[in-house]
Parts: C-alpha cells; structure tokens; sequence
C-alpha cells in the first residue's frame, strides 16, 4: 500500500521536533517527506513536493498558515493552533481543511486525526478504479437519507460552475459552517471540498472527452477557479492530467 506523504510546518523548532519524532508514521503508513519553519518557504516546500497532508501552524512568520494553504492549494490540511479565534476557525472550513485542532496537541487526537484522513486520501485514490471500470464519472455516495445534507448536495448540483464555499452551505441550511463541515463527512465520507471537486470533475470528463474545449475553457465552465488548479485536483483523483487523460482516449 502506498503511504501518503506529510508535509510539517511549524516555527516552533521544539514542536516540530517532537511531531516529526513521536508520531508513529511508520505504523500510520504515513511518510514525513518534508518540514519547514515558515509560512513562504513552506509554500515553495508543498509546490516542490506536492504531500499528500500539509500539518500546519496558523501563525508563521513570512506568511501565515491559512494563507500558505490557499497558495499552494492544498487539499488535505491540518491546522494546529493555540488560538481559538473564530475567524481563523471559519477560514479553515472554507478552504476545506480536514481538523482544526488546539495547541498544545494532544497526540492521541492528531494520531486519530491522521488515520481519518489517510482513509480519505486512499478512498480518493480508490475513485480511479472506479473510473477505469466506468470512463464517464466517478462514483459518488448515494442514497443519503439526511434532509440537510441532501439539501447540501442539490445545491452544489445546481451552483458547481460558481466559487460556492461551507458558508453558502450553512446559509441555506440555516446551521454553522462547523455543524454543516462535520455532518457532511460523517454523511458521504468525505468533506465538502472532496465532494464539490469530484462534481466540477465528473462534469469536466465529457467536456474533454466529446469537444474540442481547451483546458482554460474546460476549467472556467466547471467551475475551477484557474486551469492550473483544475490540472492539480484533475490529477489528484484521475492519476494524469488533462490533457493525459484527452490523449489516452
């Protein structure tokens, strides 16, 4: 089994330390394949690297944790932080990251943390399997039974062409962005991001595979906000780019 590859950054060298030596990655099939100390040169780190898992401080010098995430896009993030400020919490669900959990860090909880999201990540990789047998969409849950939820999923139906976030979520539903983030992971077994992204994909698929759209337009139609993105999350859940994946056809 591949092990998914961690990324730390954290400018307290003491805590960095200690998350790189007391974590039993080997026994989470994890792989620590990079740390850095602060906010820019982790972004150069996770754009070099590409991880799997970014572990992140919220405040580090250069540029902080939240911005460094929107930057480098990562998809799976934990954020560690000895703040409790809700602004900082609600960007968080914004840009989709996994747990938000409190300095000091309890171990035992960030091992936890740890296992939900390799889960995560290895049920994404499991969606190119599902592709191979059927070349028109990844599959995705169904079946939901909560009212919520389903409301949640008719909406990202109805708006994935837009920039639509947990907060347009939670406005329709009427319940916080932390409440609507958590009850959407435990209903479809992935978060809102995962979800929103297979969509714009499955949506993507015959566009690349019966027109002649470049990729630029492809991204813009489907709801990505840059090509390069759309490439980067492509790749993430198909296994090739694009283009790749037009040419194999």
């Amino acid at each position: 089994m591949r092990k998914p590859g961690v990324i730390i950054v954290e400018d307290e060298s003491l805590i960095l330390k200690e998350l790189i030596l007391t974590i039993p990655w080997e026994s989470l099939n994890l792989s620590v394949i990079g740390s850095a100390e602060n906010g820019i040169e982790g972004e150069e780190l996770i754009k070099e690297k590409d991880p799997d898992i970014v572990i992140t401080d919220i405040r580090l010098p250069g540029k902080s944790g939240l911005e460094m995430l929107e930057a480098a896009s990562v998809d799976h993030g934990i954020v560690l932080s000895g703040y409790t400020d809700f602004k900082y919490m609600q960007k968080a669900i914004r840009l989709g990251v996994f747990d938000y959990l409190q300095k000091p860090v309890d171990s035992d909880e960030l091992i936890t943390s740890l296992e939900k999201l390799r889960d995560m990540i290895l049920s994404e990789e499991s969606s190119r399997e599902n592709l191979s047998e059927n070349q028109d969409s990844i599959k995705l849950p169904e079946g939901i039974k909560n009212h919520t939820i389903r409301m949640a999923i008719d909406f990202i139906y109805e708006n994935y062409k837009e920039a639509i976030g947990l907060q347009d979520i939670a406005a329709l539903t009427h319940v916080s962005e932390n409440y609507i983030s958590t009850l959407f992971r435990e209903e479809t077994g992935m978060n809102f991001l995962q979800f929103l992204s297979i969509v714009r994909i499955n949506k993507a698929l015959p566009l690349l595979k019966e027109t002649s759209m470049n990729i630029s337009e492809i991204a813009s139609e489907t709801g990505f906000p840059t090509p390069g993105y759309f490439t980067k999350i492509f790749r993430r859940f198909i296994g090739k780019t694009p283009t790749e994946y037009r040419n194999s056809l």
